[in-house]
């Protein structure tokens, strides 16, 4: 008892698998580029990602540079802003400064200002 399995182009025809692969071929076939033009267009989409690849590189760098300089700036002005936000809020601890006449400002002394003399 052999069986023969060798399949006639009928057996294909009727597989509704065997079909689809068909159209799926032939839909690849169409939308295939010409081969002319894909070389260029490829050429060219290279060419356009590798310059904005630079552009972007440099960009990048002339902003962290920026950023850079722009540091010390920005750290002598936090500075200055935590300067006054402490003299806002320190506590006066002069003994006796509830009753002060006016004028004697500088004998105050202030928490976290310390003056040796």
């Amino acid at each position: 008892m052999t069986t023969d399995h060798s399949f006639s182009t009928d057996d294909y025809q009727h597989n509704a698998a065997w079909r689809a692969a068909s159209r799926w071929q032939q839909r690849a076939r169409q939308a295939r580029p010409t081969r002319r033009m894909g070389g260029f267009k490829l050429a060219l989409a290279t060419l356009v990602g590798a310059i904005t690849l630079v552009l972007a590189t440099m960009m990048a760098l002339v902003l962290s540079l920026v950023g850079l300089a722009l540091m010390p700036l920005v750290r002598h002005r936090m500075k200055k802003r935590m300067e006054a936000y402490r003299a806002d809020h320190a506590d006066d601890i002069t003994p006796g400064a509830t009753t002060r006449a006016p004028g004697q400002d500088d004998a105050r002394v202030w928490e976290g200002q310390y003056e040796v003399k």
